[in-house]
């Protein structure tokens, strides 16, 4: 029991790590900063892959105590391991605390993750709705003027050569 408090110890401080980078996220999606999302990301891949190998480490332990108590390692959720160790309140007690210390990191992460994405899909539509203007102004209907040959000379309507213009 001492070992998986332990483990889950350990993955809510990842966990707790990993929503701190999520919050410094979020001004960096807002300030469109490329360079430093990257940093967060390379970052966040790091501590995923630490949260990955504790939860393996969980898993095996978990099911060490399945087969100490031969019940089936499904079954074996933590509010149920809760539960089960009323006869020993010290130990209760401190798996309760760890898996709430958990239950409200993840909350909190995927509270933060939703505002992300969020911020992101709104940024993809900017992007998107920019290139639909660019590409409407590109084709974009022609004056009709006329050359002495009869050939249209028009120029197209509402395309400025220097670009896009920002200020307006």
């Amino acid at each position: 029991m001492e070992n998986l408090i332990d483990v889950l110890g350990r993955e809510s401080t990842e966990y707790e790590a990993l929503l701190q980078l999520s919050q410094r996220k979020t001004p960096i999606i807002a300030g469109g900063d490329l360079a430093e999302l990257q940093k967060i990301t390379d970052e966040e891949q790091e501590l995923v892959s630490r949260i990955h190998n504790l939860d393996r480490q969980r898993a095996g332990v978990t099911a060490d105590i399945a087969d100490v108590l031969n019940r089936d390692v499904k079954e074996l959720k933590l509010p149920n391991l809760i539960t089960m160790l009323s006869a020993r309140p010290a130990e209760q007690q401190a798996l309760a605390e760890a898996h709430d210390r958990l239950q409200a990191a993840v909350r909190g992460l995927k509270r933060i993750n939703e505002q992300n994405s969020e911020l992101l899909n709104s940024a993809l539509e900017m992007v998107e709705f920019e290139m639909n203007l660019l590409q409407a102004a590109k084709t974009a209907p022609e004056t009709a003027n006329y050359n002495r040959g009869a050939y249209n000379a028009g120029d197209t309507m509402g395309v400025i050569d220097h670009g896009f213009d920002a200020k307006q």
